[in-house]
């Protein structure tokens, strides 16, 4: 039988059911509770944020600035939150320690402990999401289609599912600015991703126009795989994929802008690459580009037949300037592997961007190979992409921001060898 939860608070005393401790609260309720320091807090601590994590000493919970981190330790663990000291944990009975806390949000951050000295536990992967990545009184829903499927000519008997999602305040009378996103079946799940949260925030905001979204998942043939052909090719076999087959199916059924000033396109990982390259091979599609964790890596290239993603930073370097804006996420501890080094290589791509005189911004957290820290900045990422927007225009020569080009090129500092 299962028992309500039930709080009252008598006096300044928390009296709570015992049936609490198999309940999962949120960051909030938590740190309520916490200032009762009582045995159901423990119990709920470790319902909420997993015996396991705990034990390792990666367990966290925030929501908004608000976080609660508990560890196992034998003596007091020291908690260090972006490599700076934020302090000794509070003990419970036993080993468990905890420690609340504020985060800025907007971006994720990393944290380890010090336990005796000596480094333990820590995750590189916590976002703290602003406002606009929940729900919102009096903000209306935009509409999510159901589940298309595409059969390709240009990829052969290729088919792809796709998804619409179109702004609240999209107007069929009135054309709309368009965003494609790769791997849709991401944005497409309201419940795994902050995607069509954030725009129906951000256009009831009017930070951001109304929008046509395009959520299109990687194509199969038969039993195949086709996302690593798709996204890690450099050619215009996927550019021309979008242009020539699944836009002309979407401009059926919605009114949408031609013009590439009001195109966006994104994506993350090899999704991430793919969407520079489209944006690079026919910049009359999209001129905003919105990469999380890109591939620039070798995945595809067959040298001296077709390039990969490898080469793009140098490309960019020796090619003239293309009429694009870019916004780049990635991660100190993103993959290193046969393919290549993801972070060197975004850190690559960004100088590149930064020497041609090209309107970008580069986004370089402590993360791995994820989109947490991109879906926590999904709405400044959004903002900064559609900045100066105007539906009255049909195009904008993009130029680097002043303050952008007054700052230095990146460079890199080792920090993971003989330190920390």
């Amino acid at each position: 039988m299962r028992f309500r939860i039930c709080l009252f608070l008598l006096g300044g005393c928390a009296f709570v059911n015992s049936a609490l401790a198999a309940d999962k609260l949120t960051a909030p309720e938590l740190i309520r509770m916490s200032k009762s320091n009582s045995p159901a807090f423990r119990q709920a601590l470790i319902a909420s944020l997993g015996n396991e994590p705990i034990k390792k000493g990666t367990a966290f919970l925030g929501e908004g600035p608000d976080f609660i981190w508990a560890v196992e330790a034998p003596s007091t663990p020291i908690l260090f939150v972006d490599r700076a000291e934020v302090g000794p944990m509070t003990m419970l009975d036993g080993n468990l320690w905890y420690r609340v806390g504020q985060l800025k949000v907007g971006t994720a951050h990393a944290f380890y402990y010090t336990v005796g000295g000596e480094r333990f536990g820590g995750n590189f992967n916590v976002p703290a999401f602003p406002p606009e990545a929940y729900e919102q009184p009096g903000v209306p829903r935009g509409k999510l289609t159901d589940k298309m499927v595409h059969t390709s000519k240009i990829y052969a008997g290729m088919l792809s599912d796709y998804w619409v999602y179109t702004s609240a305040q999209y107007e069929p009378s009135k054309a709309a600015a368009l965003m494609v996103f790769q791997d849709g079946q991401n944005p497409a799940n309201r419940q795994r991703s902050h995607v069509q949260i954030v725009i129906d925030n951000l256009t009831h905001q009017k930070k951001i126009p109304p929008l046509v979204c395009v959520f299109i998942s990687p194509g199969t043939k038969g039993q195949q795989k086709m996302r690593s052909i798709e996204y890690d090719t450099m050619n215009d076999t996927y550019p021309r994929f979008l242009r020539d087959e699944i836009l002309p199916e979407v401009y059926k059924h919605y009114n949408v802008r031609r013009d590439a000033y009001s195109r966006g396109i994104t994506g993350s990982s090899s999704g991430g690459i793919c969407s520079f390259n489209a944006a690079w091979r026919t910049p009359d599609q999209f001129s905003r580009v919105l990469t999380w964790v890109g591939s620039y890596a070798s995945i595809q290239w067959h040298p001296g037949e077709i390039d990969g993603g490898n080469t793009f930073p140098f490309l960019v370097r020796k090619s003239e300037k293309k009429n694009i804006r870019v916004w780049m996420q990635d991660g100190a501890e993103d993959l290193e592997n046969d393919h290549g080094s993801w972070p060197l290589q975004n850190i690559q791509m960004a100088n590149s961007l930064k020497m041609k005189g090209y309107d970008f911004h580069f986004s370089f957290g402590q993360g791995t190979h994820g989109g947490v820290q991109g879906d926590a900045e999904f709405a400044r990422s959004m903002t900064w992409l559609w900045r100066d927007y105007d539906p009255a225009k049909t195009e904008q020569i993009y130029e680097q921001d002043p303050e952008e080009k007054a700052k230095p090129l990146f460079r890199v500092s080792i920090y993971n060898r003989d330190h920390y």
